[in-house]
């Protein structure tokens, strides 16, 4: 494997997943002497010009005929080698989808498929590029791994695994170049087990690509609002970890995130093992909303889909209110967690005059109260309800609450 340190480190956060790939390919041709590299009129995007150049041999460039590719990707692990093949992630993916499933998943045949640029990186081509499909394509074909990398490190590190599996996978890289560094040092990484970035209690995040950054600085601002959140990077999607998954049953809220629609992703497997639970906590699903947009680019895109960190704790926040317990949710957390902050909540600020609460401000902590507490506010209750002083007057004297 390529040496890892802190300059090679920072070098492929500044290249991005695509182009550690192709240097990726470059070391495993000196280690396999059976491996060879098929793409689709991709070498420059690939990141493997170089590779192509030193390794003719190992080469073939299909044209742009990705059922082809998959075809000849079969032959060629039937004699044995080391099969990877790559191309933009939608033509990878369902371009081929058929070919996949007879010659990969039916026949069993042992192909490294690599899906460049996935998610919304290329969101100035529009929904043709872009790929929010290819996990649920995917998942539904039996026997098939399916990874999305962290980061450049880990890409890495799922390309070295993924070619020694005994069985048909799927790496999806997501981001572009100046790619997070979510690792800053080497460490272990096996196919099927998740990673725990951080300990938490109140919230479990289970994230996977390029929204494992977005996680943990989303982790950071729930932090500083007194919210602890676990954050686990479920690099493999298929097969899922599902001790994890159980072991984050002690939340109060689980979230899955993901550059992906929400509908056959990183959520929906999650959902499916967690169905077999009679008291799973509630989960939030962040994605793309099933919905094809405008293109844009790709930091507009993620904004727009709710996939800064910025709007996954608006999102969090939203939700987690209404899984906290009654002193908890009012008198520390809930408080504390309020989009304006408890400053300004503290000077006694009028609802009207407000207007950063937007979706969830006034009405929504009106409601969370009353699902906490059990309660019904009368109208002039809630008029009333301006201040952090008054509102605690209110819930003492009339509705007989104990902060205590």
């Amino acid at each position: 494997m390529t040496l890892i340190n802190d300059r090679n480190i920072k070098m492929w956060s500044t290249i991005g997943s695509r182009a550690t790939f192709g240097m990726t390919a470059l070391e495993l041709a000196k280690k396999h002497e059976d491996l060879m590299v098929l793409t689709c009129d991709v070498s420059t995007s690939a990141g493997l010009d170089r590779f192509r150049k030193t390794y003719p041999d190992k080469y073939v460039d299909l044209g742009i005929a990705e059922q082809n590719m998959i075809g000849v990707a079969a032959g060629l692990a039937s004699e044995k080698f080391k099969v990877i093949t790559t191309t933009f992630a939608p033509f990878q993916t369902m371009r081929c989808c058929e070919q996949i499933k007879v010659n990969a998943g039916y026949m069993k045949k042992k192909i490294c498929m690599v899906g460049i640029a996935s998610g919304l990186v290329l969101g100035t081509l529009g929904f043709t590029h872009c790929c929010i499909e290819d996990i649920g394509v995917l998942r539904s074909i039996p026997g098939l791994t399916i990874i999305s990398p962290a980061d450049s490190l880990e890409t890495i590190k799922a390309i070295n695994k993924a070619i020694e599996l005994n069985a048909p996978s799927y790496v999806r890289l997501t981001g572009g170049s100046n790619n997070p560094i979510v690792y800053q040092k080497d460490y272990h990484f096996e196919i099927g087990k998740s990673i725990e970035l951080i300990e938490g209690k109140d919230v479990t995040i289970f994230s996977t690509g390029s929204m494992v950054y977005n996680s943990l600085e989303a982790a950071k601002i729930l932090s500083s609002k007194s919210i602890s959140c676990k954050v686990v990077n479920m690099h493999t999607i298929k097969p899922i970890d599902k001790e994890a998954i159980e072991k984050s049953f002690n939340s109060k809220l689980i979230v899955s995130i993901e550059e992906h629609n929400i509908v056959g992703g990183l959520g929906s497997a999650i959902a499916e093992h967690k169905s077999k639970f009679k008291d799973s906590p509630k989960q939030l699903f962040l994605g793309i909303k099933d919905i094809y947009g405008k293109g844009g680019t790709y930091s507009y895109l993620k904004d727009i889909h709710r996939l800064t960190p910025e709007k996954i704790v608006e999102d969090i926040l939203a939700n987690l209110w209404f899984q906290m317990s009654n002193k908890e949710i009012y008198k520390d957390t809930f408080i504390k967690s309020l989009s304006i902050g408890p400053d300004k909540f503290n000077e006694k600020i009028k609802y009207n005059e407000i207007e950063e609460w937007d979706s969830i401000g006034h009405m929504t902590l009106i409601s969370g109260l009353e699902e906490s507490f059990k309660i019904t506010f009368e109208t002039d209750d809630i008029i009333d309800f301006s201040s952090y002083k008054k509102g605690q007057e209110i819930l003492t004297k009339k509705y007989k609450i104990n902060f205590s």
